[in-house]
């Protein structure tokens, strides 16, 4: 079992209720209150006392109710959500060296053919979903860290992890897009797992107020823009696009302001601190944020032809051709699954480019 963190909110000197902000969860996902308690094993009563009490102390409420429409969350509610992944996201990555080397202490494989797949990768939440899957099913460990996609080229090519998560422009894209990716994709013992194709956008609020549509739009009303760090995969797309958009990175208010994960820009976004950020549809669609598609990419995994002989990334190739993930991606707006699973080699995915 991994050791994480977690975040308590305190209202004035009090500490909410631990349950209550996986209440508001339940509420947003299923859209009604009874549906809430029963998916967490909650009793109704202890549920309302709970928002009651959460809500009078707060002035103002975190659930809406409507007559014949159920239950969803109130703007309060929808940002206490979003700063807590914000929290939460912004934690991980400040402890993530002291978390690691407490997994690495708790896990102890009984031997190297059972130790877990190291992956370093672009963040993406299906791949947290495969990471998720693989470790309730008990199959195989993944370990798994979010880095850029340059990062991690270069983390593979150091021996710093054993599988290297990255996306590149989908086909058609001009040659030169490809080369920050070429220099770590020349061993000829390199081998790439065709995972998903994604479509990357703006995230912006329900409604698209500032009707926002192009980045030409972003420059043009100076729209408060939250970025990805440099050398993540999703910064060298939005660069590309507002290259050839013929815009200038000091055209675009916000463009220094960076966050980590697809996550953490679509909770900033949906917590109102700012208007449109640059990401993956999954993620706007979780924080349930509109959506202007950009781009669509592929994303793949890379590995020396012989660590995918070992047991624990054979699990997570069969795991790729299960139905279970299969329709988890299916699912999720913005993901295809079209070609997953299979095995390139790395010239050829940028020959395909």
């Amino acid at each position: 079992m991994a050791i994480q963190l977690s975040v308590r909110w305190l209202a004035g000197n009090a500490e909410l209720d631990g349950r209550l902000l996986p209440l508001l969860r339940a509420v947003a996902k299923t859209g009604s209150l009874n549906q809430a308690v029963s998916s967490l094993r909650l009793s109704y009563r202890h549920a309302w006392g709970m928002l009651g009490k959460t809500e009078g102390s707060l002035g103002q409420p975190l659930v809406i109710f409507q007559r014949g429409r159920g239950a969803h969350l109130s703007p309060l509610g929808e940002k206490l959500l979003a700063a807590e992944d914000a929290a939460t996201d912004v934690l991980s990555r400040g402890m993530e060296a002291a978390l690691l080397g407490l997994n690495h202490e708790a896990a102890k494989p009984a031997s190297s053919r059972d130790r877990p797949v190291v992956i370093h990768a672009s963040h993406d939440l299906a791949l947290a979903e495969l990471r998720d899957m693989l470790s309730t099913s008990k199959s195989t460990a993944v370990d798994l860290h979010f880095r850029g996609s340059i990062e991690c080229l270069a983390s593979l090519a150091h021996g710093d992890c054993d599988i290297a998560g990255f996306h590149l422009p989908d086909s058609g894209a001009d040659s030169a897009a490809f080369a920050p990716y070429r220099p770590w994709l020349k061993a000829r013992t390199l081998r790439l797992i065709r995972f998903v194709r994604r479509r990357q956008g703006l995230m912006v609020a329900r409604g698209n107020p500032k009707r926002l549509l192009s980045l030409a739009d972003l420059a043009a009303k100076s729209a408060r823009f939250v970025n990805r760090q440099p050398d993540s995969g999703t910064r060298l797309c939005f660069d590309r696009l507002l290259a050839a958009a013929g815009l200038r990175p000091a055209q675009i208010n916000g463009y220094q302001v960076e966050e980590f994960t697809h996550a953490a820009v679509a909770a900033t976004v949906a917590s109102g601190m700012a208007d449109a950020g640059f990401g993956i549809e999954a993620a706007a669609r979780v924080q349930r944020l509109d959506f202007v598609p950009l781009a669509t990419e592929r994303y793949f995994l890379a590995a020396r032809a012989g660590t995918l002989t070992r047991p624990a990334p054979q699990a997570l190739l069969q795991a790729l051709d299960g139905s279970a993930f299969r329709k988890w991606v299916d699912a999720h707006p913005g993901y295809e699954a079209a070609g997953m699973g299979e095995i390139i080699a790395a010239r050829d995915a940028l020959r395909a480019g």
